[in-house]
């Protein structure tokens, strides 16, 4: 299993959630989120320029899936997610080792 987590421009949002939902995606996390990095988009905030270019605002998106899955996901998520501008986002993949879950305590070892 691996978790996908996306921070992008709130703007491609909607389209990349409809995307990943097109392809079988039954579910993430949706958060709001400030990021502090350098590719925040100075076209896109009224503040002064040193304030776009420590801070942005945009969302982080988490979702879990099978290993099998990966490419297809990150690549909807590269297409509908891109403007081609600074501050277009990242995306990143990690391993999951276990989950837990919560109401009956059941564990998962993942393989």
């Amino acid at each position: 299993m691996k978790e996908i987590k996306v921070y992008l421009r709130k703007d491609r949002t909607d389209l990349v959630i409809q995307k990943l939902e097109e392809v079988g995606i039954k579910g993430m996390t949706v958060l709001d989120a400030n990021a502090l990095a350098e590719w925040a988009d100075e076209e896109a905030f009224s503040y002064s320029i040193e304030y776009v270019q420590k801070y942005s605002t945009v969302v982080k998106l988490e979702l879990i899936c099978e290993d099998s899955d990966v490419e297809k996901l990150v690549n909807v998520i590269a297409k509908y997610g891109k403007t081609g501008k600074s501050g277009d986002g990242w995306i990143f993949v990690s391993n999951i080792e276990k989950s837990i879950r919560i109401k009956t305590g059941e564990i998962n070892q993942i393989k």
